[in-house]
C-alpha cells in the first residue's frame, strides 16, 4: 500500500490544519495507521495512532487536548486535526501503517507518506 500525506501548510499559533493521509493500491483496513512528526535536530516522534476499526486512539502527551486523529475505511483516509497549533509543532509530519496493532516505534511501522511541511508561526 502506498501512501500519501497532505494538508500541512504555514499558520499562525493558535490555528488548525487538517492532515489527511491517503492510501492507493490497497487498503487501509488491515492496518493502524500513525502520526509520526520530526523537527530538525529531532528524533521522529509518535504524535497520534488509530486502530484498525478506530476504536482505539493514542496520543502523545503534548497533543492531548489539541489534536484528533479519525479514519474513514471507505475512503481509505486517516486525518489528524490539529488544532491550538503552537510554534513546538512546527515540524514535518509523516503517516505511516502498520499491521496489526498500534506500537510507538517508527522501526515498527512499514509503510510510511512523504511527509508534509507544518510551520506554526507565533
Amino acid at each position: 500500500v502506498q501512501l500519501q500525506a497532505s494538508g500541512g501548510g504555514l499558520v499562525q499559533a493558535g490555528g488548525s490544519l487538517r492532515l489527511s493521509c491517503a492510501a492507493s493500491g490497497g487498503t487501509f483496513r488491515p492496518y493502524a495507521v500513525g502520526w509520526f512528526r520530526q523537527a530538525p535536530g529531532k528524533e521522529r516522534e509518535l504524535v497520534a495512532a488509530i486502530s484498525r476499526s478506530g476504536g482505539t486512539t493514542y496520543y502523545a502527551d503534548s497533543v492531548k487536548g489539541r489534536f484528533t486523529i479519525s479514519r474513514d475505511n471507505a475512503k481509505n483516509t486517516v486525518y489528524l486535526q490539529m488544532n491550538s497549533l503552537k510554534p513546538g509543532d512546527t515540524a514535518v509530519y509523516y503517516c505511516a501503517a502498520r499491521s496489526p496493532y498500534i506500537t510507538r516505534g517508527p522501526y515498527e511501522y512499514d509503510y510510511w507518506g512523504q511527509g508534509t511541511l507544518v510551520t506554526v508561526s507565533s
